[in-house]
């Protein structure tokens, strides 16, 4: 790994980093990191693929006031780099990004802790009408979840690709098989929560009718997601293009005002 990759490296860990506490951008999604590493490191597919398997297991995770959810950042920089350098498949990087999330989530509330204090300083800087003290302060506890995940990306990427793959492949295959069975039911359960927010009665056939195309057909992503946007196109022009028009008023020559029907006019043509 050559030296403009690492900096890099740390440059995106920094940036999703920010991201997990930002959330505007949400480029601490793995979707994101996992292909901006796999850009990096010369192998986009990789990034996308194990981005993508990451992201189904990361629906349904969120903070809920106190709650912290598994950190998705570190989890997506860090085991994409262990699978693309030590030549891993998307299974070993499943394996490798569920203990790491959790890890992760241990970090980063020990991080929103330490940044408490920052928030305390900048109440005093705000009494006395500093407001160079605050930005300062923010930008302090910005840099603390930046860091949070730039240190250990920096650790990973000085380990050697030989030595990661011999640790990789000594651990037994009952750790990374039942860590890959755990990431399979998140994945399921990650959705399911997903669906239950995202509750619409109405929209319910269109989500069965996906099952069912995916059980008895051949279709791929692709074409599931041209059905999907042709499904909606049809649902909406359905929906708010049928409506009966409601009646316009017209002024005629003697001052009176009468209403116009465009529906009932074409029915009396016919």
């Amino acid at each position: 790994m050559s030296v403009v990759q690492i900096i890099l490296l740390l440059i995106v860990a920094g940036i999703t980093g920010m991201g997990s506490v930002l959330d505007e951008a949400q480029t601490h999604r793995p979707l994101v990191a996992c292909t901006l590493v796999g850009l990096i490191l010369g192998d986009v597919t990789t990034g996308v693929i194990l981005g993508g398997t990451l992201e189904m297991m990361a629906l349904g995770w969120m903070n809920v006031g106190l709650a912290m959810a598994p950190d998705t950042a570190i989890a997506s920089v860090i085991s994409t780099i262990l699978v693309i350098t030590a030549h891993q498949g998307i299974g070993e990087g499943i394996a490798i990004a569920v203990p790491l999330a959790a890890a992760g989530q241990a970090l980063t509330i020990l991080v929103r802790t330490i940044t408490v204090f920052f928030v305390h300083k900048a109440d005093s800087y705000a009494a006395e009408g500093n407001y160079k003290g605050i930005e300062r302060m923010h930008l302090l506890g910005l840099s603390m979840q930046a860091l949070r995940v730039m240190v250990p990306t920096l650790i990973i990427t000085l380990i050697s690709a030989d030595a990661v793959s011999n640790f990789l492949n000594h651990i037994p295959k009952v750790i990374t098989g039942g860590l890959q069975i755990g990431g399979g039911i998140i994945v399921v359960v990650g959705y399911a929560m997903v669906i239950n927010m995202m509750d619409v009665p109405y929209l319910k056939p269109f989500f069965y009718m996906g099952f069912l195309f995916a059980a008895f057909t051949n279709f791929n992503l692709v074409g599931f997601g041209g059905l999907g946007l042709c499904l909606a196109i049809l649902y909406i022009q359905l929906k708010y293009n049928n409506k009966p028009q409601a009646p316009t008023a017209t002024t005629t020559s003697n001052g009176t005002v009468a209403m116009y029907d465009d529906d009932l006019d074409d029915d009396l043509d016919a």
